[in-house]
């Protein structure tokens, strides 16, 4: 198996990859990149605002407990928007193998309207490599449960919430 650092989910619109994909010039050049979905901390080029690519960032660590749910709505939308204007997107975060990889089945999920075991074998054959950790998966099922609609006062996501904060108050 040969990993790549870019991988397509939908041709020329949306791409999965990991933080070099997201750093290298002759990448985003190449596959005409014009939107970044960056969901770690790590700076890359797009984040000077003259480079003239559109970036999201989702400062999120690759933690169990880690809330990536809550920036589903705003991730789709992003990524919706680009595409229909034209645009191919890069969804990265270090690795491209978890929390990449989650929001990309969340926007499969909410697009294509799948479940969440679907969204992922989509994602696990145009990327093999891909390893969503267990709290991203329970995320994911959950985005599917409130039809992909979270707010903090969705009662499923505060229940959710409540269950994590208990976990890490009683580690």
């Amino acid at each position: 198996m040969v990993w790549r650092n870019v991988n397509t989910i939908i041709e020329d619109k949306l791409l999965l990859g990991n933080l070099v994909a997201a750093r290298a010039p002759r990448t985003i050049s190449e596959r005409r990149i014009t939107h970044i979905v960056s969901v770690c901390t790590d700076p890359i080029p797009a984040d000077i605002p003259a480079g003239g690519i559109e970036q999201l960032r989702i400062p999120v660590e690759d933690i169990d407990y880690a809330d990536l749910l809550i920036h589903f709505p705003a991730v789709c939308r992003f990524i919706h928007q680009a595409i229909a204007e034209g645009g191919t997107v890069l969804v990265h975060c270090n690795q491209g193998l978890s929390r990449s990889a989650a929001v990309v089945a969340a926007y499969l999920m909410a697009t294509k309207q799948m479940s969440a075991t679907d969204a992922m074998d989509v994602v696990r054959r145009a990327r093999e490599q891909v390893w969503i950790n267990p709290g991203f998966q329970e995320q994911l099922a959950i985005w599917g449960m409130c039809q992909y609609n979270i707010t903090p006062d969705n009662g499923i996501y505060r229940n959710w919430r409540m269950k994590i904060e208990r976990a890490l108050s009683s580690a």
